[in-house]
């Protein structure tokens, strides 16, 4: 039995293990199996590796996604090596491990498809990009190749980035695409939002949210009171996971890999 799974913490929220035990009936793979695997602390990555038969690959959620960079043998420099994350591990034969960035192609095929069906281009907006962890790098990645100038917020104020407490009405008129790249929302504390002044938010604006559990976040449902267009993160989650399965899957040269 091939297995694969998912390691962060907690992992009460993720829909990781429902969605490929859908994949594996619905396409009838009945050698594999998703498990999950909830990690206190990254160092207990060790022993999931090296004392868990037939693991053939892993995805990496909250908070481990630039920690885990460490433990791994190898980086895909493309996609993990450029952004300075990984939420894909891939296990091979003899035992080696390479980190990879799904995220990436998830956030970007669905931002540029949503988009395009809204009438809308990722070149004539401005982004406000909620956060600083391991997923807004995959996002600000995405959105620098796609040429849409961004501004990162955080809780605090540094070089470069905003606090929430610095967006006036002006910068949220400039900025009219908003991502959250935290967890703020996510299942269980569902009541819970990023703090900008939604006031301020028009039909005008495109609300992005990195979270699919629940699928509609409260900052979701504050920005659609507001007129806004919103998107959740499921489709991100889908199109990430096929392209981890793909990666785990594949057919590598293990001496160019």
């Amino acid at each position: 039995m091939n297995l694969y799974g998912l390691i962060g913490y907690p992992l009460s929220h993720s829909f990781s293990k429902r969605y490929f035990a859908e994949k594996f009936t619905r396409e009838r793979i009945t050698d594999s199996r998703y498990d999950l695997y909830e990690l206190s602390d990254i160092r207990k990555v060790t022993t999931l590796l090296t004392q868990t038969p037939n693991l053939q690959g892993l995805n990496v959620t909250i908070p481990y996604k630039q920690a885990i960079i460490p433990y791994l043998d190898d980086l895909d420099e493309a996609s993990a090596g450029r952004i300075g994350a990984v939420n894909t591990i891939r296990v091979f034969a003899d035992g080696s491990t390479k980190g990879y960035n799904t995220d990436y192609y998830g956030f970007r095929q669905s931002l540029e498809e949503w988009l395009d069906h809204r009438g809308e281009s990722c070149a004539n907006l401005k982004a406000l990009v909620l956060g600083t962890g391991g997923a807004s790098k995959a996002v600000t990645a995405a959105l620098t190749d796609l040429e849409a100038p961004f501004q990162l917020i955080s809780r605090t104020s540094s070089e470069g980035i905003l606090s929430y407490e610095d967006l006036t009405e002006e910068i949220m008129q400039e900025y009219r695409l908003i991502i959250n790249t935290t967890p703020l929302g996510m299942h269980p504390k569902v009541d819970a939002a990023p703090p900008i002044p939604y006031q301020f938010i028009n039909h005008h604006h495109f609300l992005y949210d990195l979270v699919y559990n629940p699928l509609e976040t409260e900052f979701l449902q504050k920005g659609e009171k507001q007129g806004a267009a919103t998107h959740g993160g499921i489709k991100m989650l889908q199109l990430q996971a096929e392209k981890a399965w793909e990666i785990w899957t594949m057919e590598i040269d293990l001496w160019n890999r």
